[in-house]
């Protein structure tokens, strides 16, 4: 099975975490697959994958007939840092995740779009300019909470404003629930130096943030060379071009690799989130100190989340964020569970289609 394997170069984009390759479920494909080899999605675009097993490969690959179609699950198919088994150019297995990022994806029927898979840490970039936005990062850390990957808050431009101990101030309730913040100057190697904690040998780690935020520059700094294009922001708020196109995975010369995204304007909640691991943990373990189990924190006699804000402990507007969220977060799982019992419904039809076929009497033998 993989006795044969050179791990070697895969090791160098991230090959995985131990004993990944001894899960009963890896092995399951790879015996169903004894031909095939794995490799690494480092891009992802509308007409098919790119799919690397060595530092310096880039396989263009089909992917398996069942993932292009339509009702497919989008969440199902292949992302970028996922691990696939290819047997020539053709994708025929994706390898189980460790952690992802998801949202739910544009549009009025449910589904979920993965950000990226089999990341270590994830890198939530905000400018400190009109780009910073408290409120967008608190979404940004309840994406990334529940899909296993470990957040830092990271505040570009610091050389552009005099107010950076002014942002991290108001971000103190993420440091005290040990989200790390820091706050850098992306053009500057000495600056960016703070992240190499994250991005040790065989790590991964994905830039998250809106157009402008400064990801394009902050992955040039990384690689050490200008590869990614930079665009200037609009000077009302800050927001830039999609420089960054399509999600791409890249080696590091620190031997980490990286994950740039494009800026995504909409962050939905698939439904499946926590928000104690999203920045709320403290208003969480508050609610469960409230008079009435089910206080809605607004006016209720005894809440002890208006209390704590009384108090100068919580921020009203960080209330109002988590109550939005959690009606966000509970609308999603609402969808989420009514398409699940969709698709179990589709799959006993299918099954039952499959095991009876009515018999035509008339047929000439």
């Amino acid at each position: 099975m993989t006795d044969s394997i050179d791990f070697a170069p895969l090791r160098a984009i991230g090959w995985p975490w131990p004993g990944a390759a001894e899960a009963p479920a890896w092995q399951a494909l790879f015996a169903a697959h004894p031909q095939a080899r794995p490799g690494r999605v480092i891009e992802q675009h509308r007409s098919g994958y790119v799919v690397a097993d060595a530092p310096e490969t880039a396989i263009k690959t089909e992917s398996p007939p069942e993932w292009q179609r339509p009702r497919f699950p989008s969440h199902e198919r292949a992302a970028v840092g996922d691990w696939v088994l290819l047997e020539g150019k053709r994708i025929v297995a994706l390898l189980p995740r460790r952690t992802s990022i998801k949202r739910g994806a544009a549009g009025e029927h449910y589904h979920q779009q993965v950000i990226g898979a089999n990341i270590d840490t994830v890198f939530i970039v905000c400018g400190l300019d009109a780009d910073f936005n408290p409120r967008r990062i608190e979404r940004y850390l309840l994406l990334v909470g529940g899909g296993g990957a470990e957040p830092v808050v990271v505040l570009t431009k610091v050389d552009q404003t005099g107010y950076s101990d002014d942002a991290l101030e108001v971000l103190q309730d993420l440091a005290a629930q040990q989200i790390p913040l820091l706050a850098i100057n992306g053009k500057d190697p000495a600056s960016v130096a703070a992240l190499q904690p994250w991005l040790g040998p065989g790590r991964t780690v994905v830039l998250v943030g809106s157009s402008g935020a400064g990801k394009s520059t902050l992955t040039n700094t990384l690689l050490g060379e200008e590869r990614m294009k930079t665009g200037a922001v609009r000077g009302s708020d800050s927001r830039g071009r999609h420089t960054t196109t399509h999600r791409a995975l890249m080696p590091l010369p620190s031997g980490a690799c990286l994950i740039d995204t494009p800026g995504m304007r909409e962050l939905k909640p698939t439904g499946e989130e926590t928000l104690a691991e999203g920045g709320f943990a403290d208003i969480e373990a508050l609610t469960l100190q409230c008079k009435f189990s089910d206080c809605s924190h607004q006016t209720e006699p005894g809440c002890a989340v208006q209390a704590a804000i009384e108090r100068g402990d919580i921020d009203e507007t960080r209330l109002e964020s988590y109550l939005k969220l959690r009606e966000e977060v509970a609308l999603a799982a609402a969808k989420l569970a009514k398409r699940q019992a969709e698709q179990a419904s589709e799959r006993k039809t299918a099954g039952r289609g499959a095991q009876w076929r009515p018999v035509n009497r008339n047929k000439r033998r």
